[in-house]
């Protein structure tokens, strides 16, 4: 299994330079389009970075693999950053990231399980991955797995009854296997929250979880808050990310529409060397 990277292995520049890959291949999926759920793909890089290249164990020949790791993505129309780290460890072609979006293409706005490996849920109604997540770390418990359990959801998902429903469950039922990761990067469908959420580590804890609160675009914290979550016992852990819409490219973290963004043509040659600058 890969790559549960011990910490004499770890590199920080072996994760920043994934990260800067995986906004490469975002770019290259968006282009095709020319639009797509962009701005909370970049701002999630760092994250797939860590989660992918340091801390998921899973078989880069076979996505089925029992005693993998597991990771649900809640919110699926965040297809474009799942698509960008399944490419880059193999499980899809990466000559297929221009087909984003395009009709009969498997690569779609919103995930859908069972059409590309390494897919472990439907997404697209929000609300529901951390239920399902419960769900796999209670069945895997059973079978008595050393397997955890990874879910990514959202702060808009938190005006969603059924993720509270979760919660609850999970707390209950101490699935100490399951780690969850929360986007708050403040913004939903027609701009910023409608409802407020703040503040959220404290509800978390209150629904009785463990919680961990960082900058979600930051390598060293993200990798603190996996070794954080692998030393926590008995209860599930719940790690408040906060994130920049767009993270990376200047022109579009600077949007305030950034939920679903559309780009002119003649605009993305200057917002691939704003990347590359970023970088630098």
């Amino acid at each position: 299994m890969t790559p549960a990277l011990s910490n004499d292995t770890l590199s920080f520049a072996f994760l920043k330079e994934k990260a800067h890959q995986l906004r490469r291949n975002m770019l290259v999926q968006a282009a095709g389009k020319g639009q797509g759920y962009l701005g909370q793909g970049l701002g999630l890089a760092e994250f797939f970075s860590v989660l992918y290249f340091h801390e998921l164990k899973y078989d880069p020949q076979d996505p089925h693999a029992e005693n993998r790791d597991r990771f649900y993505m809640s919110t699926g129309h965040y297809s474009i950053a799942l698509w960008a780290v399944l490419a880059e460890i193999g499980y899809i072609p990466k000559d297929m990231l221009p087909t984003y979006g395009a009709d009969e293409s498997p690569l779609e706005m919103s995930t859908i399980e069972g059409r590309v490996p390494g897919v472990e849920m439907t997404g697209g109604s929000l609300g529901h991955g951390l239920g399902i997540a419960v769900g796999a770390a209670l069945g895997l418990r059973l079978k008595g797995s050393q397997s955890r359990v990874f879910v990514e959801t959202s702060d808009g998902e938190l005006q969603e009854g059924s993720t509270w429903e979760a919660a609850t469950a999970a707390a209950a039922f101490k699935c100490d296997n399951l780690v969850a990761f929360l986007d708050c990067n403040g913004i939903q469908a027609d701009g910023m929250l409608v409802v407020p959420i703040e503040p959220v580590a404290d509800k978390w804890r209150a629904f009785g979880w463990d919680v961990f609160e960082i900058d979600g675009n930051s390598l060293e914290q993200l990798v603190g808050a996996m070794q954080w979550a692998r030393a926590t016992r008995g209860k599930p852990k719940m790690v408040v990310m906060r994130t920049k819409p767009g993270k990376g490219i200047a022109r579009l973290e600077a949007r305030e529409q950034a939920h679903f963004i559309r780009v002119d043509a003649d605009e993305w040659d200057l917002i691939s060397r704003e990347l590359e600058q970023e970088n630098a």
